[in-house]
């Protein structure tokens, strides 16, 4: 018993330990990534772009996917753009490619899949990412359920929509008052998704040392490679990868290092990437679009992608296997969420004065536009909050337990 005991809570302090690991790797990628977000949102206005988004054709769709990739990441907030999008008379099937985009095709996942997987899954992840769009572009037209597109639009404009994307961006960029937007636009992101990723990274490193390989092995039929058909296997991968990522209502951001978890457990191609794309398939999001759009329209969004995921996953993973290409990361857990004093140390010194400074010019926005606290971020809840500071006092328990054992 004494020896079980002794056993979890080494495991305990591995398991704090490899979660901060993952911070460590990660945070000068997500200053990088979220700074970059910043300007594009400050500098480009949404509202000469929206009047080209108002068909379900390749340019309109075209524009919605630029337009995302170059928005946020987090994934409350391109369901609150998209919906945004939607009322200034964006396409219901170019609004919902800007989800998309705006979730799988953005700068901070990318460079986050480069640093916990690879850059073969970074290729992927973009090829797949156009495909998705394109696959549930076609669904929805084929489907198009005109009524209920027709009742979630009356529901959206009943909300009054906001003017602040008409500006000159030549003026702005050059004002001291556009970088100092940039701060503030910066500091929101971050306020809408610290929960999201201080959960989804604490869950990962705890899962990557308390779940055992066999788990893993038991949902993705690894253990039945000699019994099944190899077509199978794949195809269940990419079926059951949806639902693993529900499962964890964990985002966009935060459930890379999960993948990356998936990855070294031997979960095919397929099975990660469903899982990476999924990330708008969580309770709390599909909720969000009932709230917005009505039950019918938010269950239909949830079962296009499902089904596009699944095709996406399965067709890349077809395509890559035809040629022999498959991705395999040689990186393993362990070997990322480690310190070292190796070029993440120095760019995340880099980094953290870049935050300094961003959220130094976020504070003098405020102080010349006299903007007061406003309402909660999407998705932000009192009790989201209260499991994420949860997380942060278990992590740092763990991480005194591994330092004093």
């Amino acid at each position: 018993m004494e020896e079980s005991a002794q056993s979890f809570w080494q495991l305990y302090g591995e398991a704090a330990k490899t979660s901060l690991g993952f911070f460590w790797k990660a945070g000068w990628a997500f200053v990088l990534g979220y700074g970059i977000s910043a300007m594009i949102q400050a500098f480009i206005p949404k509202g000469k772009l929206t009047p080209y988004m108002g068909k379900p054709n390749i340019k309109s769709i075209s524009i919605s996917t630029v337009f995302g990739s170059a928005s946020s990441s987090c994934s409350f907030a391109a369901l609150a753009a998209a919906r945004s999008l939607f009322l200034k008379g964006a396409h219901f099937i170019a609004s919902v490619a800007f989800m998309f985009a705006s979730t799988n095709l953005v700068i901070e996942l990318g460079i986050l899949i480069l640093i916990f997987l690879g850059w073969q899954f970074l290729g992927a992840e973009i090829i797949g990412g156009l495909l998705l769009i394109i696959i549930s572009a076609i669904l929805i037209k084929i489907t198009y359920p005109n009524k209920w597109v027709e009742e979630a639009r009356k529901k959206v404009e009943k909300e009054e929509s906001s003017n602040d994307d008409k500006f000159d961006w030549k003026e702005r960029i050059k004002s001291k008052k556009g970088w100092y937007l940039v701060g503030n636009k910066f500091v929101s992101d971050w306020k809408m998704v610290w929960e999201e990723i201080l959960i989804g990274f604490s869950i990962a490193g705890f899962i990557a040392v308390f779940v055992p390989n066999n788990v893993w092995e038991a949902i993705f039929l690894q253990g039945m490679k000699d019994d099944l058909p190899g077509w199978s296997i794949t195809l269940e991968n990419a079926m059951v990868a949806p639902f693993v990522a529900a499962a964890t209502f964990i985002g966009s951001m935060g459930n890379i290092p999960l993948a990356t978890v998936l990855n070294s457990n031997g979960v095919l191609f397929a099975g990660i990437m469903g899982f990476i794309y999924s990330d708008l398939m969580v309770p709390p999001l599909v909720m969000i679009n009932a709230k917005y759009y009505g039950k019918k329209i938010a269950l239909y969004i949830a079962g296009i992608m499902y089904i596009s995921i699944v095709a996406t996953a399965l067709i890349l993973h077809n395509i890559f296997a035809l040629f022999s290409i498959i991705p395999e990361s040689s990186k393993k857990v362990e070997d990322i969420a480690q310190f070292a004093f190796d070029y993440t140390f120095f760019l995340n010194i880099g980094f953290v004065i870049t935050a300094i400074i961003l959220i130094w010019l976020a504070k003098k926005y405020k102080e010349t536009t006299n903007t007061k606290r406003g309402m909660d971020m999407p998705g932000s809840s009192k009790t989201k909050r209260v499991i994420a500071l949860l997380f942060a006092i278990i992590v740092f328990a763990g991480l005194i337990i591994f330092l004093l054992g």
